[in-house]
């Protein structure tokens, strides 16, 4: 199964818990941007629950978490009520300071991708466009199921 060619991956781009520092994740949305993906960005400061919300609302192929203050302990109760919202297929990743054996955990849980300070702006994209697609396909395979 082909994608359309005017398909435009579409990522949520947030932070949750009380994490303000957002400098990383609004040059990774516009890096995203520029891509040619749609990017819906929140401000920092989000709940679990908004973000839910917002997946429902935006039918996101992914989900960029970004996290540089423990917050991304938060992360397991977010997977947690994608999963309760029938939202589970949606990629995640996350991106910041995350210690070696929470990354193991988050990976362990189903994060496809934890990025960490100094990966290159093409990295993430071409990362994210990649499972943007994948997700999408998978989607409309068990639509047509």
């Amino acid at each position: 199964m082909t994608l359309p060619e005017e398909y435009r991956p579409k990522v949520i781009v947030t932070k949750i818990g009380l994490d303000g520092h957002d400098r990383g994740s609004r040059i990774v949305a516009s890096k995203l941007r520029d891509c040619g993906m749609e990017v819906v960005y929140t401000p920092p400061w989000q709940s679990v629950q908004e973000v839910v919300r917002l997946a429902e609302e935006e039918d996101p192929d992914v989900i960029g978490i970004s996290s540089l203050a423990t917050d991304h302990l938060l992360i397991p109760d977010l997977i947690q009520a994608l999963k309760e919202a029938n939202l589970a297929h949606i990629g995640l990743v996350v991106g910041g300071i995350i210690p070696e054996d929470d990354e193991n955990e988050l990976l362990s849980l189903g994060v496809r991708k934890v990025f960490h300070p100094g990966s290159s702006l093409d990295e993430i994209s071409e990362f994210i466009g990649l499972l943007a697609k994948d997700v999408r396909i998978f989607a409309l395979k068990q639509w047509e199921m």
